[in-house]
Formats: C-alpha cells, sequence, structure tokens
C-alpha cells in the first residue's frame, strides 16, 4: 500500500502490530499462543489442531491471530461475521485452505508452508449441532423479473415488438405474463431471450445464512490439516454445542488490558504520530476504554482531527456505564423475575463484579421487611462467592451462575409482587471510598517516586522511612510560633522536589485549597532574625518582614 494511502488509514489499522511480541498486554495468552503455534512446525498436525481465543472486544484477539500469521509465515483464509457462514461456506473455506498449502512455496529454511485458518467471531453463528435446513429464498419469477424491469406492460409489449392481433400477440395483463417461460413463441424473440438469459442467470439469491456451521467447524476441529483459530467473545456459546470445543481445542483466554499498559500505549502513539491533545485527555480516554484497545485508539484517532484543544474531549461523548447500573440495579430490586445472564450481559456490558456493590448497597433500602432482607443477603453471599472463584480460579463458568443469582436470586427472594422505588438508587459507598482511596495512593506514589529519586532509594524503602519523616517536617513546620529555620527548610524541600499542592496537601492532611499549602510554596530563603534593640522596625527596615508586617507594627511608633 502506497505511504499516502496507508496515512489515510485508521489508527487501529495504520498500528496493528506485525509480531506478538509487539502486542500490548495478556503476555501469559500471547505465550499461549506462540506455543500453539510452533506445534504446527512437524510433518503432523498436533493433537489440538484448533486455538479459540476469548475474551471482551478490543483486547487483541483478532491482531494475535494475524500476527501469528505473519510472523511464521502463513498464508491466511478468513472467513469473518460478515460473510456467509453456513455448511457450504466453511467446507469451501476448509477446501480454499488446502489448495493454498498445496500451492504455497515451501519456507525458508526447510519449514512446511502452511495456510491458517482464521473463524472470526465464531460465537456469533446461531445455528445447532442439530439445526434443520431453513427454506431458501425462491428466487423471482419472470413475470415479477420482467415487472420489475419494464414496469408498465406497454412498456414491455413495445421492447419485444407484441401488437394486439398479432402473433405472438401483446399481453392484455400482467397476470398473462408466464412465471417461466416455457415454449411460448414470444420468448423467442431476441429481446425477449436476452431477458430471459439475465433472468437465468441471476439465479437462486446466495444462502447467508449460517445453518449448519457450526456442525461443519467442529468437523473441521477434528480434521483440519491447516492451523485453525476461532475467536469468540463468550467461548461457552462453542463448549455448549460439542465436547471437541472443551477437549479438542487449545483454549487461550484475553483479558481487558491494564490501564498502565493503555496509558504507556496511547502517549507512545502521540509521540510517535504527532497528535496534539490537551493536558488529561490520555488519562481521560484510558478511563472511557476500560481496558479495549480499539476503543481507546478510536477514541484518540476522532479527536485528533480537531484543532481546538478545548474541543477535543467534547468529540468523545459519554458512556455513562453507572447510569445503566443504577437502573439495572432498580429493577432489580423493585420487579421480582429471573434475569438470564446473557441478558445482564446485553444490558450493561460490563462483569458482574461492577453490578455486586451496587445492589449491596441498595438492597437494605428496597427490602420490605427483616425477613426478606436476609433472604436477599443469603441469594447475594451465594452470587459473591461463585464470583471470587471465578476471579481467583478463572474459571469464567462461573459468570453466569454468579450473575442469575445476583440478579434473579435477589430479586425473587425480596418479593413477589412488582413495587415501587425505594428511593432512588444510591451511589455505592464503598465505590466512593475506593475513589478516594486510589487517589490518595496515587498522591503517596508520586511523592515516593520524588522523593525516592532525589534520595537514591526505593519507592518502597522510601514509603517506610522518608514520607513519614515529611510528614512530620511539614506538620511541625506550621503555626504562626514555628521556628522560621523550620519553616524555611520545608518550603526548600518542597521547591528541591518540585512538590504540587496537592502533594504538598497530602502531607499536612488537608484539602489542597486549604491556606496552609499556599504557605509552602513561597520564597526558600531564611528569613533575618528580628533585630535586639527592642525596636520594632517596619517593612522598609525590617529586612524581608514584608509590608504588611511592617503596617501591623506601625502602632508602636504613634506614641
Amino acid at each position: 500500500m502506497p505511504p499516502a494511502a496507508r496515512s489515510q488509514l485508521p489508527l487501529v489499522e495504520r498500528l496493528r502490530p506485525k509480531r506478538l511480541d509487539a502486542l500490548v498486554g495478556n503476555p501469559r495468552a500471547r505465550s499461549e499462543l506462540r506455543d500453539w503455534a510452533e506445534s504446527w512446525k512437524g510433518a503432523h498436525p498436533p493433537s489440538q489442531r484448533a486455538a479459540v481465543l476469548s475474551g471482551p472486544a478490543g483486547v487483541g484477539k483478532t491482531t494475535a491471530a494475524l500476527a501469528v500469521a505473519l510472523e511464521y509465515g502463513w498464508t491466511l483464509v478468513e472467513m469473518n461475521a460478515s460473510d456467509a457462514r453456513n455448511e457450504t461456506a466453511v467446507e469451501q473455506v476448509a477446501g480454499r485452505a488446502a489448495i493454498t498449502h498445496t500451492l504455497a512455496e515451501p519456507l525458508v529454511g526447510g519449514g512446511r508452508p502452511r495456510a491458517l485458518i482464521l473463524l472470526d467471531e465464531a460465537d456469533s453463528l446461531t445455528g445447532r449441532l442439530s439445526e434443520t435446513a431453513r427454506p431458501r429464498p425462491e428466487p423471482p419469477s419472470l413475470r415479477e423479473f420482467l415487472r420489475g424491469r419494464y414496469q408498465t406492460l406497454d412498456a414491455l409489449n413495445a421492447a419485444y415488438g407484441l401488437k394486439p392481433g398479432a402473433k405472438p400477440g401483446a399481453f392484455a395483463d400482467w397476470d398473462d405474463v408466464p412465471r417461466s417461460p416455457g415454449n411460448s413463441a414470444w420468448a423467442r424473440l431476441p429481446n425477449a431471450r436476452r431477458d430471459i438469459d439475465e433472468w437465468r442467470s441471476a439465479g437462486r439469491p446466495p444462502d447467508l445464512s449460517d445453518r449448519g456451521g457450526m456442525a461443519a467447524i467442529a468437523r473441521l476441529v477434528k480434521s483440519t490439516r491447516q492451523p485453525l483459530i476461532l475467536t469468540v467473545n463468550d467461548e461457552r456459546v462453542l463448549t455448549r454445542y460439542s465436547p471437541v470445543f472443551q477437549r479438542g481445542v487449545r483454549r487461550i483466554r484475553f483479558f481487558p488490558i491494564r490501564d498502565i499498559d493503555l496509558r504507556q500505549r496511547l502517549e507512545q502513539v502521540v509521540r510517535e504520530e504527532g497528535i496534539r491533545v490537551p493536558p488529561g485527555a490520555v488519562g481521560e480516554i484510558v478511563q472511557r476504554a476500560r481496558g479495549d484497545l480499539r476503543a481507546a485508539l478510536n477514541d484518540l484517532d476522532a479527536i485528533a482531527s480537531v484543532s481546538v484543544e478545548r474541543a477535543q474531549l467534547a468529540v468523545l461523548g459519554g458512556r455513562d456505564l453507572a447510569a445503566d447500573l443504577a437502573a439495572l440495579t432498580e429493577e432489580v430490586l423493585t420487579t421480582p423475575r429471573y434475569y438470564r445472564n446473557v441478558e445482564v450481559q446485553d444490558r450493561l456490558d460490563a462483569p458482574p463484579d461492577d453490578l455486586l456493590p451496587w445492589i449491596e448497597e441498595n438492597l437494605p433500602h428496597f427490602a420490605p421487611d427483616a425477613k426478606r432482607r436476609e433472604a436477599g443477603f443469603q441469594a447475594l453471599a451465594v452470587a459473591a462467592q461463585f464470583l471470587d472463584r471465578a476471579r481467583r480460579a478463572r474459571v469464567w463458568s462461573q459468570w453466569s451462575y454468579g450473575s442469575e443469582l445476583l440478579t434473579g436470586g435477589v430479586s425473587l427472594a425480596l418479593r413477589d409482587q412488582p413495587a415501587t422505588g425505594g428511593g432512588g438508587v444510591a451511589f455505592p459507598q464503598f465505590l466512593g471510598a475506593m475513589g478516594y482511596s486510589r487517589g490518595q495512593r496515587a498522591l503517596r506514589d508520586s511523592l515516593a517516586a520524588k522523593a525516592g529519586a532525589r534520595f537514591h532509594l526505593s519507592q518502597r524503602k522510601t514509603r517506610e522511612t522518608v514520607l513519614p519523616f515529611l510528614e512530620t517536617l511539614f506538620r511541625s513546620a506550621q503555626g504562626r510560633r514555628v521556628r522560621p529555620e523550620l519553616k524555611s527548610v520545608s518550603v526548600a524541600i518542597a521547591r528541591e522536589l518540585g512538590l504540587l499542592p496537592e502533594e504538598i496537601a497530602y502531607l499536612l492532611s488537608v484539602e489542597p485549597g486549604a491556606p496552609e499549602v499556599g504557605g509552602f510554596l513561597g520564597s526558600t530563603e531564611t528569613p533575618k532574625p528580628e533585630p535586639t534593640d527592642g525596636i520594632k522596625r517596619s517593612g522598609a527596615e525590617g529586612g524581608r518582614s514584608g509590608g504588611k508586617r511592617g503596617q501591623r507594627n506601625l502602632s508602636d511608633f504613634g506614641a
């Protein structure tokens, strides 16, 4: 692709990694995928011929598959969600991969040429293994074809040269036009034969359904002689259909990318691409992305085209997950019904762990009595056990049990009849405390980094020894009767470390806007001692005591 055309591509496509090591995040998943690819270097296919890459959107599943093909020199045969993926289409892809493998040139170094079959978003297939064939759409009849082309009978008769009383005669009504030509005399006319040939060449419309597709994929997993990768958001969609997706494939889990990795990648893109963004824009994008690198790059691409920095963040719009959580929480606590896991996922687009503190915070306010409150918390406790087990053991199938108990279990335990709201859903206090704690930890880590670099200590050692000393020093330097040397040393340290007002407020245990903070942002020079002759001098004579202090002392000279 020419450089000019490549520069017009979105960031997601332009910066797509070409090697597994260049992917952001998920080191364990990348290592497992590389091990699986290495198993295809032998003369015979490995025992696990397919790999299922599962995880939420935007975490690098498809990119990892494409990187494997480029890194190992495999030809790519791809089938994505926009293609027809029925039984015939899947078998054609397998056949095309076999032909590609036969015609491919040997790899440098004597390796065997391969063709990677990539079935993207395989969990979006709806066809079942035992699904009966649905009726395929019938092609239009010749009458419908001619009516769509000519619109009126007069135009059709004129095109074929048909006249009343002649042979063949003109059509008097559309019902006189047959649904197929048969042996009609008019069908041998030159213009009519041209239209009939076009009608026949159009044939039956392509079958874009997915009937039989899952069965064909299951057979392909067991018999393919080429590496096969399936990407899914939820691997349970596959494992429910056939045991082959449980034992016959390498199951590799991709997780949301950590915020620190997202931030580093976006900052690198901003530097390399020369994108001008306002302060805090990268952090805002990272917070909104929630581990989705593709969404983060798309947001960065969107604001890159806006020249006014203050208007850039307005382009991002809003993703109000809190509103969705609040709405679902109120519905669960007021409407007794069973909520399926799929419904919860579709409505939230978030893990059930995010909903747990909302239910826990508001359950007591919506419970009609103490007995129902206890039953609701019992269901909530069991749901928390499933969610905790899923996190600790990475058995993500437990999410469905936890999600359904968290919603439907609590809902049916609280009430039998729908009820009105209990005064509105409140934001979880636990999350608010965690947010404040996260901010305090960030300030602590920032202080430790600055002080540790200056004193040549690790951040851990700085937090244990230096920060307690700085807290004691700065708090002792407050007040009017403090020794000038102590205050001067504190101000000098603040200037030397480049402390921000928020960091000084952390050391003083006050709010950043407190007046005490401003006293540590002044000059670092040591004030001159007061004269000992018993005369209180004005600001002009009193050295660096300041004009305001001099005016306060002028009353001493009034007599």
